[in-house]
């Protein structure tokens, strides 16, 4: 029988063999997966543990928290600050960063996290999921404030996601390709499932939200069309259509077997770029798909690209297979080209 890899097993090569990561980021990936043991052991439990339901409080976007929100924020708080990794984190939940008390040793990376991706979905049993970002503590940086998490999503070190679904399975890149593991309840360690991911360039499947259709942009609205119109328009084929709802569920989908994922601006609200965050939800899905081969955007650039002016600034987002995101940039050029 082969022997199971389990993730710190993995890492341990990534740093032995590969020499692409630290022990301090081995021991980040890790502690950030044992905290999704315990987010998934609560969401499992449901009603039955009595996680269900809105908290009564709100986040810094002025959206409802639910229970698991606020659990699912802590856990992950209270399994890093301590363990000498971190230098500060920064979550969706919380206003502004969280730097690591003077009574721990202060690590050399910074945590940023969506701690329940697909919230408004725990109440009727939907895959949601918790997304994570890594970058690297600017040297000399002396206290740590705002402005050293507003970096590039090209200078991450590490992305992931934990999918919280008929299996529990961790998403992960440290910039060497794309690794699934799945968690082993009986062993209680996340395993080795899947290596080198790679999201097929081409694809016959788009997943978005259709009721918002008269409020998209042009190339948007053309590039929907298109699909929609099938063999007979201009695509040639027939496309499918999937929508979850959560972004967690809806990339983890189109990671396994291809696809394209859009979020875009929205005229409703023209003056904000998109909903998704930037740092929390648009730069480690993005990280992940281009490890996996496919391509991520916002429409007029490459959205690990984009220099970061805030810290729940948000974006409009296109990513999944290559050839389907290179149109809809070559349609929003095009756009631009005949207003300009």
């Amino acid at each position: 029988m082969t022997q199971s890899v389990n993730l710190t097993r993995y890492l341990v090569e990534q740093e032995r063999e590969h020499g692409i990561i630290t022990p301090q980021l081995r021991l980040l990936v890790e502690v950030v997966a044992r905290a999704c043991k315990r987010i998934s052991i609560a969401v499992n439990k449901g009603a039955l543990g009595d996680v269900l339901g809105s908290a009564g409080t709100g986040n810094v976007q002025g959206e409802v928290q639910k229970k698991l929100d606020v659990i699912a924020n802590d856990v992950l708080i209270h399994a890093n600050e301590w363990g000498g990794h971190l230098a500060a984190m920064a979550s969706e939940e919380m206003d502004t960063v969280f730097p690591v008390s003077e009574n721990y040793p202060r690590g050399e990376y910074l945590l940023l996290f969506d701690p329940l991706d697909g919230s408004s979905n725990i109440d009727v049993d939907v895959t949601i999921g918790t997304i994570f970002s890594v970058l690297q503590l600017p040297a000399n940086a002396g206290e740590v404030r705002e402005e050293h998490f507003l970096q590039a999503g090209a200078k991450q070190v590490a992305a992931g996601y934990c999918v919280y679904g008929p299996q529990t399975q961790l998403v992960l890149t440290v910039g060497r390709g794309v690794a699934v593991f799945t968690l082993d309840r009986e062993q209680g360690s996340f395993v080795l499932t899947q290596s080198d991911l790679q999201i097929p360039a081409r694809t016959s499947e788009f997943s978005v939200n259709m009721s918002n259709l008269r409020h998209w942009a042009p190339p948007v609205k053309r590039y929907i069309d298109e699909c929609l119109q099938g063999k007979e328009g201009p695509r040639g084929r027939d496309f499918n259509m999937r929508w979850v709802g959560s972004m967690v569920a809806d990339v983890h989908r189109i990671l396994m077997r291809g696809g394209v994922f859009l979020y875009p601006w929205d005229k409703r609200e023209p003056n904000k770029p998109g909903k998704l965050r930037l740092l929390y939800e648009a730069n480690p899905m993005s990280f992940l798909v281009e490890q996996a081969g496919g391509a991520a955007t916002n429409g007029q650039q490459r959205i690990l690209d984009i220099a970061p002016t805030s810290l729940h600034e948000r974006c409009s987002v296109m990513l999944g297979s290559r050839e389907e995101v290179e149109l809809l940039q070559r349609y929003h050029a095009e756009a631009a080209s005949q207003t300009a």
